[in-house]
């Protein structure tokens, strides 16, 4: 595994003497960029962005509905009680929690979790400033996988710290090697941000993983943002989560949050309803920021999230869904590369390198099949070792099952042929 400084890396993006590395552009500019000109080969399939198209929740009309007079009213930064009490009650019946968490400090709402993930590392860097203390002459790093989730860089960036990148490979399963880490590097880390189940890649955490990355945020002095937004989108068994895992110390929850939404878990990414829970000293100076800087989740749209979380059967049935269309993937993709299914999302995360890479598998796919697929480099930053992402393509299974299964025969036929 390579672990390096954005700064350093090669082929990371110029910067000044405060500023922190940013990808130049998003993953999807960059993707319009690559394909402009290029006429697609047949009707076009789009298999790259991760948005939800399975149906919306029965209930949300009616919810919605019925609270629309408090569409009226400013909210509180800290939710209303039904809110935060409908996902304490979640979160202690998904991770077996025993009521250990109180709703009243260990629980914040957010407009979606990148808005979460945007400021948590803010946020991070100032309560661990006045709780710490300062570090005099040394810049603070924020730890992150590579591939990442983009905003992770941006959190980075506004936050003013040096961004490291952990590369996640195959032959780490996927997520960072965290022995690998220098403890110089920790010892300047504010925020540690770790997705599970990863995107693009899908691997998934387990109990040791989350125990030693505890373990290492209690010693070294820095809070870990776990970017748990896929956790209901598994194959079989449901992942560990950060918070079963500090629990399970029966330490209670310092230094640790989780970031998690409805987007992923109910098909309701346009409500921008998430939350925040875990270390209640922390959350309590975060609200105090978020209070001046960050926007409220309004009462409506608290009120849907309060029923969504209360109610396990969309769930059930979305991950029916999803696991439908990953068997069919299975199905079509083995005999050409094997096992594919990943243990949790709903992205394909396949290995291209010897039909040509991630980059001229795309061009290929768009030109030949019209099939947009997207280079897994572009999700992903050049690290020690080069760009951990280079050799992949990320496909989302997010359309209906007919859908998905001529973007996949059609992949097939491109690069069986």
């Amino acid at each position: 595994m390579s672990v390096s400084s954005a700064q350093t890396s090669a082929g990371a993006p110029p910067q000044g003497a405060t500023g922190t590395a940013l990808p130049s552009a998003n993953p999807f500019e960059r993707l319009a960029a690559l394909l402009a000109g290029l006429a697609p080969g047949g009707e076009p399939i789009v298999m790259t962005i991760g948005e939800p198209r399975h149906a919306v929740p029965d209930f949300v009309g009616p919810v919605l509905a019925g609270n629309l007079k408090d569409f009226s009213r400013y909210p509180n930064i800290r939710g209303t009680d039904a809110f935060r009490e409908s996902v304490a009650g979640w979160l202690d019946r998904r991770y077996g929690l025993d009521g250990s968490l109180d709703p009243a400090r260990g629980i914040l709402p957010l407009n979606g979790s990148r808005e979460g993930l945007t400021f948590a590392a803010i946020g991070a860097r100032d309560y661990l400033k006045k709780t710490e203390g300062a570090r005099p002459g040394v810049r603070p790093t924020v730890l992150m996988p590579n591939p990442f989730y983009q905003t992770y860089a941006a959190a980075a960036h506004v936050a003013d710290a040096e961004t490291v990148l952990l590369d996640a490979r195959a032959e780490t399963g996927f997520l960072p090697d965290l022995d690998a880490i220098d403890p110089a590097v920790l010892e300047r880390a504010v925020a540690f941000f770790y997705a599970s189940p990863a995107n693009p890649q899908g691997a998934a955490a387990s109990l040791a993983d989350w125990s030693k990355l505890i373990g290492l945020a209690r010693k070294h002095r820095f809070l870990v943002v776990a970017d748990e937004c896929y956790s209901e989108i598994y194959r079989s068994a449901p992942p560990v989560g950060v918070l079963e895992a500090a629990h399970a110390t029966g330490e209670g929850y310092g230094n640790i949050i989780t970031i998690n939404s409805l987007s992923k878990r109910s098909n309701l990414a346009g409500l921008r309803c998430g939350f925040a829970a875990g270390d209640p000293d922390f959350l309590d100076a975060w609200s105090r920021f978020r209070g001046l800087a960050a926007p409220q989740v309004s009462m409506p749209l608290q009120a849907v999230a309060a029923a969504a979380f209360a109610d396990e059967a969309h769930v059930v049935e979305n991950r029916r869904l999803y696991n439908a269309k990953f068997a069919l993937a299975e199905k079509l993709l083995a005999p050409l590369f094997g096992d594919v299914v990943p243990e949790g999302g709903f992205f394909l995360w396949l290995d291209v390198a010897r039909f040509g890479g991630g980059v001229e598998v795309t061009r290929r796919l768009w030109a030949e099949a019209g099939v947009k697929v997207l280079p897994g480099a572009y999700l992903a930053m050049d690290g020690v070792a080069g760009n951990p992402g280079a050799d992949y393509i990320r496909l989302a299974l997010v359309d209906d099952e007919k859908t998905v299964e001529a973007g996949l025969a059609r992949l097939v036929d491109v690069l069986g042929g």
